[in-house]
């Protein structure tokens, strides 16, 4: 069976840190663009970060640049998410995504919009 789940998501104070994984069964996530996602309370979903396959090439919002950092391990088939400095505003659900397109840009900015199935997310709640 083909999945992505999403973990590391808790509550965390103004400033703290948190590390979210994205892990893979079923298929090897280093041959996708892997990219990781959020959707605030009423908000639309907004792209944040993608990778590309073998690890080569990122690409990141510029709302969130220098505060997060993609990355993976091929040994364990999941991509992490490092997320610093976390603000308020920053509260959501994050998810992840992966799929064969051959751009980190167009995964993060505009193909994400086109993907049916999300898995349920980690929660993320910055609040002190």
């Amino acid at each position: 069976q083909v999945q992505l789940v999403e973990s590391g998501g808790a509550v965390v104070p103004p400033g703290g840190s948190l590390r979210l994984s994205c892990a893979a069964s079923g298929f090897t996530l280093d041959d996708y663009v892997v990219g990781w996602f959020r959707q605030a309370p009423g908000q639309e979903r907004e792209g944040l970060s993608c990778i590309g396959a073998g690890g080569t090439t990122t690409f990141y919002n510029k709302a969130i640049k220098g505060r997060f950092t993609i990355s993976s391990n091929n040994a364990k088939n999941t991509v992490y998410l490092q997320l610093n400095n976390l603000k308020p505003e920053d509260t959501a659900v994050y998810h992840c995504a992966a799929t064969r397109t051959p751009s980190t840009y167009a995964l993060c900015t505009t193909e994400y919009k086109s993907l049916e199935e999300w898995g349920q997310g980690t929660l993320v709640t910055v609040s002190s």
